[in-house]
């Protein structure tokens, strides 16, 4: 049952959930608990039998859906996010409403308020639409747009196909009554590939999609394209996997790289295959692509689909065969398009990236226990009914039980003659006692700040002294199991631990660096206690250059990889 690709669809094994009246949700906690990577596809799963499959599939909210439900006096919002853009899905918009001729535009920043205001109120009189780009760069015009606003409601010398469009990323300074009065839409690259493709040809029109005189070749061609889009801006779920930097690939690359794929095909002649690789490979996404190697990889996925071969009938995208051009896409319309679109998997397979399944695992159970966290967050604190004690109780047990946990801060006083040893012939200390200096005052920085705020907590929780929004965080993650970012945020290492096993691991680490400062240099060194291993691998090879007369850039580190773990024969 748990080596299947879709455990959660499919009964428990000898019905064990039918026998014993199991609801759904009892089965994500067993998944929870042996396949973490599968709890999120199951609580689609669940949302989808619970309440519908309308609930888990991606909003094709349109332009047109927005304008009717917008008047003269309700502007409507854009919430912007990275890597995605409306401005071209709005201007296609205005064409079809014979209002891009008239459209004023306007990107807002220092000294752009008066041209703003002048535009609005032309709009207003003429009837003409009026988008007002990035309001989150103009933070002191932001109490006149408010008023603005305020006074299209108010004034009936308002044209009525008068519309104020604005975008902007999410900002606490952005006026909330325009918010509230807005036709809001969040603006965000969809989840999955299936969204992600779908999303490209929800602004889409028969003209566009048969707008060629190689028609189709155009077709395929764009939706080889639209599923490379895809496909790139997907990898990067997988983090280093994917990509070794995260790039904001968005809209305007797919625009760009499909308006010049229909210029060369309507040259006459062969389709320059080459030179579309070229173009789009290396300029359109090439141009955000820093890394050697990932430019290898995005000009290796971009031949898969502009290639001669997508001209072939039975030409496919994944080894599966799931993923491919429409059967009929020499005539299909765009709701055509968009139905077979529909029906490719909720959530993908790696095997279309070109992955192991493996790829998955690391992705999903991050995705899941941040999920989880989430609505741990968001948990009421009041305690119910009962002897149950109440959260203040629980977070002061398990400070108290912290603070007499807590070590002592590091000091050389006692410290071993071999920890931090002076080389008579130069007068000074060796490579690794550098090191142990440099890793027991980042260790002493991190208790020191732990002690203060510990204390500083079960103070505010008595009321002795007001809770700050740092102690608030920190009252909720001891709450949450979670290790409080008041310690990790400057003082911390990095680690994905729950606080329980966060605060022993700890310990374990500042003992490992204590035995050391007073035994003097261990026989085998815990290189993950370290803040910094790398500074511990250098000293090593420093140590070992000064002793031996070597220059450092001629030393490296060669590895055994022994069968045993016996320390007897490892002796």
């Amino acid at each position: 049952w748990m080596a299947l690709d879709e455990p959660y669809k499919v009964p428990l094994p000898l019905n064990y959930d039918e026998e014993n009246d199991l609801h759904y949700f009892q089965v994500l906690l067993l998944l929870k608990a042996l396949l973490p990577e599968k709890l999120i596809s199951a609580i689609s799963e669940h949302v989808r039998r619970s309440l519908g499959e309308d609930f888990i599939i991606f909003p094709s909210t349109t332009m047109s859906d927005l304008w009717q439900s917008s008047t003269k006096s309700t502007p409507i919002v854009f919430v912007l996010s990275t890597g995605a853009d409306p401005t071209a899905m709005l201007l296609r918009y205005a064409q079809e409403k014979g209002m891009n001729d008239t459209m004023g535009i306007i990107s807002l920043g220092q000294g752009q308020g008066p041209k703003a205001e002048k535009l609005v109120d032309e709009g207003k009189k003429n009837g003409t639409w009026v988008l007002l780009q990035n309001c989150h760069l103009y933070k002191t015009w932001m109490p006149t747009l408010e008023k603005m606003c305020d006074g299209l409601e108010e004034s009936n010398a308002v044209h009525k196909d008068f519309r104020l469009w604005l975008t902007s990323m999410p900002a606490n300074y952005f006026p909330v009554p325009v918010l509230q009065n807005g036709v809001k839409l969040t603006i965000e690259p969809p989840k999955g590939l299936r969204a992600n493709i779908m999303r490209s040809f929800l602004p889409m029109s028969d003209l566009e999609l048969s707008d060629s005189s190689k028609e189709p070749e155009w077709r395929r061609i764009q939706f080889g394209l639209k599923f490379f889009h895809a496909i790139i801006q997907e990898r990067r779920k997988f983090g280093p996997l994917g990509w070794n930097i995260r790039y904001e690939f968005n809209d305007s690359d797919l625009e760009a790289s499909t308006t010049i794929t229909h210029n060369m095909l309507e040259l006459d002649g062969k389709i320059p295959w080459d030179t579309l690789l070229f173009v789009i490979g290396h300029i359109n996404y090439g141009g955000r692509v820093t890394d050697d190697k990932d430019r290898i990889c995005l000009l290796a996925i971009l031949e898969q689909y502009v290639t001669p071969k997508i001209l072939e009938p039975d030409y496919v995208f994944s080894t599966s065969g799931t993923y491919k051009c429409p059967p009929d896409a020499d005539t299909a319309s765009v709701e055509g398009f968009r139905d077979f679109v529909a029906k490719f998997p909720l959530s993908e397979q790696p095997e279309v990236f070109g992955m192991h399944e493996n790829a998955n695992i690391t992705f999903t159970s991050q995705e899941a226990e941040k999920l989880l966290g989430v609505v741990l967050s968001i948990q009421p604190r009041e305690a119910g009914g009962g002897s149950g004690k109440s959260p203040e109780e629980t977070v002061t047990e398990i400070l108290i039980k912290q603070e007499e946990m807590l070590p002592q801060l590091l000091t050389d006083e006692h410290a071993h003659p071999e920890s931090f040893k002076i080389i008579e012939e130069t007068g000074l200390m060796i490579s690794l006692g550098t090191c142990l200096t440099q890793e027991y005052g980042r260790f002493n920085g991190l208790l020191k700040q732990m002690s203060k705020t510990i204390g500083e907590l079960q103070k505010a929780i008595k009321g002795v002294i007001v809770m700050t929004n740092e102690l608030d965080g920190m009252f909720n993650a001891e709450l949450n199991n979670q290790v409080p970012t008041i310690w990790t945020k400057d003082e911390g290492y990095p680690s994905l631990k729950p606080l329980g096993s966060w605060f022993e691991d700890m310990i374990l680490r500042v003992e490992f660096f204590r035995e050391w400062i007073e035994k003097g240099p261990p026989v085998s060194y815990w290189i993950s206690a370290f803040y910094f291993p790398q500074g511990f691998n250098t000293s090593v090879l420093q140590g070992f250059s000064r002793e031996n007369m070597i220059p450092v850039d001629a030393l490296s580190f060669e590895f055994y990889v022994e069968d045993t773990d016996d320390p007897a024969e490892l002796d």
